[in-house]
């Protein structure tokens, strides 16, 4: 051992555009070892922040695909070079690769196997000032396992350790170990079948949803609530024309908010009213003066908000929510409340879609498929959505979950009657959650569950396994 022969060779350069292969050295290229393993903590940065010459790095690599997290580029790279070896390659990686639309613009693109994961966990380090990263470690190989040898003939590879002596595990943040038959992209123990952004849902039964309305005005046409009184006081004719407003922080949290809702105001209705129209001139000198050419044509109609979806009734869904919640706080709402972009909307929906919806079967597949805004859940119409298959129950089964369903509101309802401080953030805290609310939950969960045609002992793993079966069947009969 002694002298020391060997010694580290160290490659400082572009990773996406140096050919990793030749980073083996020349001993080891003659034994015709190739990697063993490859191990890093790739670099992130989302598709917004890359530079050009990022950008461009990327196209090389994924031609077909845009926004991807800069991180993908070291899968694809691992990817090519692997093929036909025994390399075991892991990364630790943020956990965005794993969530909404780039699972399938990932992992569609790479010929790898899964082998373990670790779920989303929060970095630390010993650092001052760490960065509220959150990450999951995947491992994988290349699915091929043989090449050619100079014979011609297939020979089995050389590897460090029998892919059959390690079982595939995921790993939860909290390293409660789970083995699995399968592992794929979305980091859960199911077939290779990822939910793409549609615009239309798969699903022929479900109802249409929409996004709310975005102001692009500058907060012109914003009433905070705490100028509400005042602003009315200087201008009451203005009362007839302002709305509640709710957006995903007001929804949850019970915040009250409004806006100007001028949709269908008289010129002269508009001209009497001198703090209005101070504020539409406001709104109109934000768009002209934005950046975006959109925007700026939007100042033609500076009354209105971008967008001026109003139904009658809705369901509403938050766009991000805790993800220490156990269910999305949905809720209903009539034409009183302008809803922002950051919720989502299902006009004239029933007591039944609120069940199933605000179920523990939606919320196991809205955990699953969902993106994310650092470790909460980003809830998306095209998405979670679009992509989920509603049950087929009797006429019987859905009666039920409709009176479970407003159970559910009817237990909201007397707590936050009771106490105007009471909002849907301190009704679905995990700590403070009522014994009474989890229980019309849990109620309501049996009754979908079983709509499903699944077990009252169902595990969420079994419930995403068992949507993304009739989801493959959806899209196996539209096409």
């Amino acid at each position: 051992r002694i002298p020391i022969k060997d010694s580290p060779h160290i490659v400082c350069a572009n990773a996406l555009t140096t050919d990793w292969g030749e980073l083996i050295s020349r001993r080891d290229a003659e034994a015709q070892r190739g990697f063993d393993y490859i191990m890093g903590n790739p670099p992130f940065l989302g598709f917004t922040w890359q530079s050009d010459e990022q950008k461009a790095d990327m196209r090389t690599l994924f031609p077909k695909n845009k926004n991807l997290d800069f991180v993908c580029g070291w899968y694809k790279k691992a990817n090519d070079l692997i093929q036909g070896a025994a390399t075991r390659c892991a990364f630790v990686s943020t956990n965005s690769i794993t969530q909404g639309e780039q699972v399938a613009a990932l992992w569609k693109n790479l010929n790898v196997e899964i082998d373990f994961a670790c779920r989303t966990f929060k970095w630390h380090n010993e650092a001052k000032g760490n960065a509220a990263v959150h990450c999951v470690i995947i491992g994988f190989h290349g699915k091929g396992t043989e090449r050619a040898n100079e014979t011609g003939q297939s020979a089995p590879l050389k590897s460090p350790m029998s892919r059959e002596s390690l079982p595939k595990t995921i790993f939860d943040s909290d390293g409660t170990p789970h083995p699995a038959a399968h592992i794929n992209g979305y980091l859960i123990d199911a077939d290779e079948l990822y939910a793409e952004s549609v615009n239309v849902p798969v699903d022929e039964i479900a109802l249409r949803m929409i996004n709310g309305n975005k102001p692009v005005d500058g907060g012109a046409l914003i009433i905070e609530g705490r100028d509400y009184a005042s602003f009315v006081g200087d201008e009451p004719k203005a009362a007839a024309y302002i709305k509640r407003l709710a957006g995903s922080r007001e929804l949850i949290n019970r915040i009250p908010r409004y806006c100007l809702w001028l949709k269908g105001i008289s010129p002269v209705a508009l001209r009497e009213m001198p703090l209005v129209m101070e504020r539409v001139e406001r709104c109109r000198a934000a768009r002209l003066a934005s950046r975006d050419p959109a925007a700026r044509k939007l100042a033609d109609t500076s009354t209105l908000f971008r967008e001026t979806n109003n139904p009658k009734s809705a369901i509403v869904i938050p766009e991000v929510s805790a993800q220490t919640r156990r269910y999305v706080p949905m809720d209903f709402i009539d034409d009183s409340v302008i809803c922002t972009n950051k919720i989502q909307m299902i006009p004239d929906a029933s007591l039944y879609h609120f069940g199933i919806l605000t179920s523990q079967m939606h919320m196991a597949w809205m955990r699953a498929v969902c993106g994310r805004m650092k470790s909460d859940y980003s809830y998306s119409t095209d998405i979670v959505y679009n992509n989920f298959v509603w049950p087929r129950p009797s006429d019987e089964m859905k009666e039920r979950i409709t009176a479970a369903a407003q159970s559910i509101l009817d237990v909201r309802k007397r707590y936050m009657d009771a106490d105007e401080r009471c909002s849907l953030a301190v009704l679905y805290d995990p700590t403070a959650m009522p014994p009474d609310l989890v229980k019309a939950h849990a109620h309501l969960d049996a009754l979908v569950d079983k709509a499903y045609g699944l077990s009252p002992s169902v595990t969420d793993a079994e419930r995403v396994a068992h949507l993304f079966k009739l989801y493959a069947e959806r899209v196996a009969e539209t096409k």
